[in-house]
């Protein structure tokens, strides 16, 4: 033992000396020191690096924070709790309307009045440590950025109850850094100011919940209580208190109410994420002890659909109207706010993030603000016309429909309604005087004057054919269109299009082709302008809706387009109105702040479009559609008379039905037609019909309460640079002697710089035959007596005007008499190279009749006297009266054919006394 004792103590002693040594201790002491020195700079390099990222990450934060105001209590405090000022509404000339109409329902309600059960439910789900933080949880932030920046699928989020405080009453939704910061600084200043009580109880009143059983969305728990059901907030149960809580974080996931397809309320077909979100309120409150393991049980089990209230129809007056006005309010205000903090119109359109920023901070405004919204409706004729609308009896039948149940799937049948869409503008300062919506407010909420997109049918041939052409030198109301069975589809064996009364009409003027809406004067006309974009024309007056086809599909032509609104459309029509200039219309006169300061005055900025000259032939071409074409009857349902311009509208398989009207002061137009379009004909009156007359009891019933507005004195006024001059009705060219003789002589109006300067080439005259009521072009061998003399359409002017595939040219030719002389070259006969069929005569009195040859080349008739040696009396054209009168004598009859053959005589026939033969006298 010993002997290991001083083992040990030898080996103790020999390492105590290697540590004592010099070169040991040296050693050591060098390996100390190295070892410090890179710890002090490690850790220098990560207090650097950290002061570095720190000053970073300040110098970043203070970036985006730079533009957001200091912002004092009193305007913090003005913010915070302002939620129920919303804003007034005018009609026209300072007419009250009332407050702005919200589908935000809120009612206001103290802390003290709402259910601890709620209050405890609100902080354990969306802000545990509410009131340990200063508005801000900074391990939650960074979480979340950490989150942001990694991509997570996982996104837990940052934002204490105070947070959400400020981004609801004093920032936007915007998904931002910047948003973010400013948000971070807000709660922080926010906290400094107001404790937590008044931060819960503004949270309480200011968040969304939904919607209540009307359907209507709601803010604050004592709406979300009384709405969801039928409770004050106050007296909520544990399982409604958290059924409520749970709603914030995906209100219209969540929301036990929504919308079936005509608007009405109706409670969900699943509730099951609701119910979800509930019991996820629950665990919560059971884990931050709030609630007891009992208490968690039985709330967890309650069956909490049976609280809910019934859905029901929540009825107001003027919803269209406030609807819309509300709508361009918030387009006028974001506008507004934008321009005062130095963005362009152009630079707001063009930056979506922008645009959101600005209309949602625009939409509270509306509603926290008070603002006085001032319009341009006239709340007599408003009212007036809503009248008419409800009595009107000749919509037709509603339809049935099936739909999908959105959140179901399942297929349903409802019975749609005729819908209607009208409105009414001042001409030259586009003031919206009045408009009709829709039918029923409850069962559609749709605007379908403002807001719904159809195609615009025949309504656009003034718009986009006529009006271009005639601008482009390429059209004037006289020109002459062939309206025969043209295809301008490649590869179509049928043509397109057809008219709407699939008949044809051979050449006719612009003017009577608008009259009567053909739909293939107008293609015809538009495919010779297309190349030149007319479209353009069509984006100067307004319209927001065409795609890239609408610009070179052919079919734009005649309103087969992606969808016009019945503003844009009246709108447009309005243009040639205004001497060619189009004028925006609008409804928002002006908007004034609380301080009676105005802060939106709108202004008027014409647009040109048109040359004065175009616009007024176009009136022109337009006065006939009601004079004479398809809306010849208004005149007669109108209670006064105006100088009206105007043009109907037929969409494809008739499912929407147009009339757009203007005269020198107010431009009206309206639309009918199925939400789902469906054909509106029907037995009985014709869908136009039922159109028109509606669109002439509203206007009446605008007539009644300002005459002076609907119907002015004046007439339109032709400008200089127009004349009239005589043309050629076939061709539109210089009046030659051949068109003199054929009686195809006119007169229209024109532009001075567009008056036709070629003599007319379109007629060869020539001689013709008449064949079983059919025209035919003369044979050099056919007898003159049987010839008239005729016109044939040249070749090549046919060429010219419907191109070398189209071979029927007997179309061209209009089934009019002053058109009977003029034939086509094709109408030729060829001789069948044998003698007509002898005809077989009879006599009555002193009146030859005979039967017509049964040979299909017969020019006419020969009538001869005598027998053997006989004289011709009379020559009767194919097509008259196969008898003639004669007097006594023998008579026979040849058919005559083209070619000049001559039948066998028929048989001979006596009239009168036998003549007796001469007695002899001579003297004895």
């Amino acid at each position: 033992m010993n002997e290991k004792m001083q083992a040990w103590m030898e080996k103790a002693k020999s390492i105590l000396n290697l540590f004592t040594h010099k070169k040991t201790v040296k050693s050591a002491r060098i390996t100390y020191q190295v070892v410090w020195n890179l710890f002090l700079l490690v850790m220098t390099v990560v207090i650097l690096g950290g002061s570095f990222a720190t000053g970073v990450g300040a110098g970043y934060f203070a970036s985006l924070v730079k533009d957001e105001p200091v912002r004092p209590y009193e305007s913090m405090k003005k913010d915070i709790y302002n939620y129920t000022e919303t804003s007034d509404l005018y009609y026209a000339d300072n007419v009250y309307l009332g407050r702005l109409r919200s589908d935000l329902i809120r009612e206001e309600v103290k802390l003290d009045q709402v259910s601890e059960n709620l209050i405890n439910a609100v902080v354990a789900t969306e802000d545990e440590y509410f009131y340990q933080h200063k508005g801000v949880v900074p391990k939650a932030v960074f979480r979340a950025l950490f989150q942001e920046v990694t991509n997570s699928s996982v996104q837990s989020g940052g934002s204490t109850l105070t947070q959400q405080l400020i981004k609801n009453q004093l920032l936007t939704n915007e998904v931002s850094f910047q948003r973010k910061a400013n948000e971070i600084l807000l709660a922080l200043r926010l906290e400094k100011f107001f404790d937590k009580k008044e931060i819960l109880e503004a949270y309480l009143n200011v968040s969304t919940f939904g919607r209540n059983a009307s359907a209507q969305n709601i803010a604050g728990v004592q709406a979300a209580a009384k709405g969801i059901f039928g409770v004050k907030a106050s007296e909520l149960t544990l399982p409604q208190a958290a059924f409520i809580a749970g709603l914030p974080q995906s209100p219209f996931g969540y929301t036990p109410f929504t919308r079936d397809d005509n608007g009405k309320p109706v409670l969900k077909n699943n509730l099951e994420p609701g119910l979800t979100r509930m019991k996820t309120v629950l665990k919560r409150m059971y884990d931050g002890g709030y609630i007891d393991g009992k208490q968690y049980a039985e709330a967890s089990s309650y069956d909490i659909r049976k609280d809910f209230l019934k859905p029901t129809v929540y009825s107001q007056t003027n919803t269209f109207l406030t609807d819309e006005i509300e709508k361009r309010s918030v387009e006028v205000l974001t506008t507004v706010l934008a321009k005062k903090d130095g963005y362009t119109e152009k630079e707001l359109k063009n930056d979506d993030q922008l645009f959101y920023k600005y209309k949602t901070l625009a939409t509270r405004d509306l509603h926290q603000n008070g603002y006085e919204i001032h319009t341009t409706i006239n709340k007599d004729i408003y009212d007036a016309m809503q009248k008419v609308k409800d009595s009107y009896k000749n919509y037709g039948p509603a339809k049935a429909q099936e739909k999908k149940d959105p959140e179901t799937g399942e297929i349903k049948t409802v019975m749609e309604p005729v819908e209607v869409g009208a409105e009414l503008i001042e001409n030259k300062t586009g003031r919206i005087i009045s408009f009709v919506g829709g039918r029923n407010y409850e069962n559609q909420q749709m605007n379908h004057a403002t807001t719904a997109l159809r195609p615009n049918a025949s309504t656009m041939k003034p718009l986009l054919v006529y009006g271009p052409a005639i601008e482009l030198g390429k059209a004037a109301p006289g020109t002459p269109i062939p309206n025969v069975a043209l295809n301008f589809i490649p590869g179509r064996s049928k043509p397109w299009p057809q008219n709407y009364d699939y008949r044809y009409s051979g050449i006719v003027s612009a003017r009577y082709a608008l009259a009567k809406s053909y739909n293939v004067p107008a293609v015809k006309v538009y495919s010779e302008i297309v190349n030149q974009n007319p479209a353009k024309y069509l984006e100067k007056m307004g319209f927001t809706s065409l795609t890239k086809d609408d610009h070179t599909n052919l079919s734009a032509a005649i309103g087969s387009i992606y969808g016009v609104t019945v503003e844009e459309n009246t709108n447009a029509f309005s243009t040639f109105s205004n001497g060619g200039k189009f004028i925006d219309a609008f409804m928002i006169d002006k908007i004034v702040d609380k301080s009676g300061k105005v802060i939106y005055q709108h202004e008027v900025t014409p647009v040109d479009v048109f040359k004065p000259q175009t616009a007024y032939l176009t009136l022109d071409m337009m006065r006939d559609v009601i004079k004479m074409g398809t809306a010849a009857g208004i005149n007669s349902k109108l209670n006064f008379r105006a100088d009206w311009a105007g043009k109907t509208g037929t969409g494809n398989e008739y499912k929407d039905s147009w009339f757009v009207a203007t005269n020198p002061n107010i431009t009206f137009g309206i639309w009918t037609g199925y939400d789902t379009p469906k054909s509106l004909k029907i037995s009985g009156m014709s869908y136009s019909q039922r159109t028109n007359n509606l669109w002439a009891e509203l206007i009446n019933a605008a007539y009644k309460i300002k005459p002076d507005v609907i119907n002015p004195k004046e007439s339109f006024q032709m400008p200089s640079g127009i004349v009239k001059r005589s043309y050629c009705a076939v061709s539109g060219m210089l009046p030659s002697n051949a068109c003199s003789k054929a009686g195809l002589i006119e007169s229209d109006y024109f532009n001075v710089n567009d008056v036709p300067t070629k003599v007319d080439d379109s007629l060869i005259e020539g001689n013709f035959v008449t064949i079983s009521g059919k025209k035919y072009l003369a044979l050099d061998s056919t007898p003159k007596e049987f010839a008239q003399y005729g016109l044939i359409l040249n070749p090549d002017f046919i060429t010219r005007m419907v191109g070398k595939t189209f071979k029927d040219y007997s179309q061209l030719i209009p089934q009019k008499d002053r058109w009977g002389k003029i034939l086509v070259p094709t109408a030729k006969m060829v001789d069948n190279g044998k003698r007509p069929n002898a005809v077989s005569l009879s006599i009555s009195g002193n009146t030859l009749s005979w039967s017509s040859s049964g040979d299909n080349d017969v020019v006419g008739y020969r009538v001869y006297q005598g027998g053997l040696i006989s004289t011709k009396v009379a020559s009767i054209i194919n097509g008259s009266k196969l008898s003639y009168t004669v007097g006594n004598g023998s008579f026979y009859v040849t058919a005559v054919d083209i070619a000049g053959n001559e039948s066998a005589p028929s048989n001979l026939v006596e009239v009168g006394a036998a003549v007796p033969p001469p007695s002899d006298t001579t003297a004895p």
